[in-house]
């Protein structure tokens, strides 16, 4: 599997590392898309990949997945291209389909050209329990309390904890388009964006993100507590989120994938 990386940031350094060095995957990354130029020719000297600052150059390239590891605005600029291109996409900047339609756009046109748009995990789980439990419609409720510290939310030092935000998914993502795609991607993988319940707590105490997810249905209950370590190289990346990516790419070069 050959692999091009939309961006030239920490998760994209880290793909490079662990595909080009730790040999983790059975494909290679031989293509970067970037406007840090810098940074770019960096990278693909060290990883010996080809870099490019132009979309159309970058999909001229032979590539079998293309994954977006850079921004919203990255991923919105950049996804209809690959897709109209016959590549299959990962976007990690889930936060981009805070417009449902512009999903609803996404999946017709992957059907047309005949690829597949993938969205992974990122620094939560539980996707696969809600994916199943509403297999029938029977899920219920669900709800995910994010604790984060004010540095993560981008806020000035507060003294004590606070309820910053209690409302639906969809309120959230808009309101914190690049702090809770986590939010979005329950909704999607459940009862959608209107019904999935939010509560965003600034915690100055903690150190670490936090996600706690609770659901109930006719399958039962769920109740789960994930605590993100960040990434080593950027405290304000989630571990968890590159290492989602990695995987989801492992399943898709073994060709047997577990869960949903």
């Amino acid at each position: 599997m050959k692999i091009g990386i939309i961006g030239t940031g920490n998760i994209a350094s880290y793909l490079l590392e662990q595909i080009k060095d730790g040999n983790v995957l059975n494909g290679e990354i031989t293509a970067l898309l970037g406007r840090n130029t810098e940074v770019g020719e960096r990278l693909a000297s060290r990883y010996d990949v080809d870099f490019h600052t132009d979309i159309q150059e970058f999909l001229s390239v032979p590539l079998d997945m293309v994954v977006e590891a850079a921004t919203i605005e990255a991923a919105a600029l950049y996804m209809k291209d690959v897709v109209a291109s016959k590549k299959n996409i990962m976007i990690s900047s889930v936060g981009v389909f805070q417009d449902i339609d512009l999903l609803n756009e996404m999946k017709e046109l992957a059907k047309l050209n005949g690829v597949q748009l993938s969205l992974p995990s990122g620094a939560i789980g539980g996707l696969d329990l809600l994916k199943s439990a509403n297999a029938v419609n029977g899920l219920k409720n669900v709800r995910i309390t994010t604790r984060k510290s004010p540095a993560s939310l981008g806020l000035p030092n507060e003294q004590k904890e606070d309820l910053l935000f209690e409302g639906s998914a969809l309120q959230a993502i808009q309101k914190f388009p690049r702090n809770v795609n986590v939010a979005l991607l329950l909704a999607l993988a459940g009862i959608g964006a209107e019904k999935t319940k939010v509560r965003v707590i600034v915690d100055p105490a903690i150190k670490r993100n936090t996600h706690t997810i609770e659901a109930d249905g006719d399958f039962g209950e769920m109740q789960l507590h994930i605590a993100n370590n960040p990434m080593p190289t950027n405290p304000k990346t989630s571990y968890l989120a590159a290492l989602s990516i990695l995987e989801a790419l492992r399943d898709d070069s073994r060709g047997v994938r577990i869960g949903n």
